[in-house]
């Protein structure tokens, strides 16, 4: 539907809209996280986890329409998968120290935290919103976007900020781009070592052909 043919409603105004777009985005990226290599994934990360905090603040809250909350679809398995993902991907990256959770005041030892748990919280709020959204019901994409907001301001909003501080530190140490050529650099050499025992093994073959 063209955006000069949407309807006037909260849901369709452009800021709602450009939401909604990120949203789909992000919601494909940690889905197909172990699709990317390490580092791919933690600098793609470090740009799309800002873009979705911003187009999330800037958005008002509307009023509710039902008295019920909006329909869940993400379920225990979904919401696995995308943690499993980026564990496996994350490796020993995957934790940090958390300075924002309650207990850190009484606490007399780091609470750890992780990222994959952080980034799977998040895909279930935005992946829930998204499926009411598609629904094309007014009604349902309006209190769907108020929960998100909602939740938005109660835990995915820090939990998002508290993922990119860590994968931030990640990006940006010394290390990171060398670690990266090192493995570029491992992986070469594999595949020269696998190259070469190929080519071994065919002069191998055609040398027996001839006796």
């Amino acid at each position: 539907m063209p955006k000069t043919e949407l309807p006037d409603h909260i849901v369709y105004a452009p800021p709602v809209i450009e939401f909604v777009t990120v949203i789909a985005e992000t919601c494909l990226f940690l889905e197909q996280a172990t699709e990317q290599t390490r580092e791919d994934f933690i600098q793609r990360s470090v740009k799309i986890l800002p873009l979705l905090y911003l187009k999330a603040s800037v958005l008002s809250i509307p009023e509710t329409v039902f008295d019920d909350a909006p329909e869940q679809f993400v379920s225990e398995e979904d919401y696995l998968y995308v943690k499993e993902q980026l564990e496996q991907l994350l490796g020993a990256d995957d934790s940090y120290l958390e300075v924002f959770h309650p207990d850190m005041a009484i606490s007399d030892t780091p609470i750890a935290a992780f990222i994959s748990e952080d980034l799977a919280d998040v895909y279930q709020e935005l992946k829930d919103f998204a499926a009411n959204y598609q629904t094309m019901d007014t009604d349902i994409m309006n209190d769907a976007l108020v929960a998100c907001l909602e939740a938005f301001a109660q835990h995915w909003g820090q939990k998002t900020l508290n993922a990119l501080r860590a994968l931030h530190a990640i990006r940006h140490n010394d290390n990171f781009l060398q670690e990266d050529e090192e493995k570029n650099a491992a992986k070469l050499n594999r595949n020269s070592f696998l190259n070469f025992l190929k080519d071994n093994e065919e002069e191998n073959i055609e040398e027996q052909m001839l006796l």
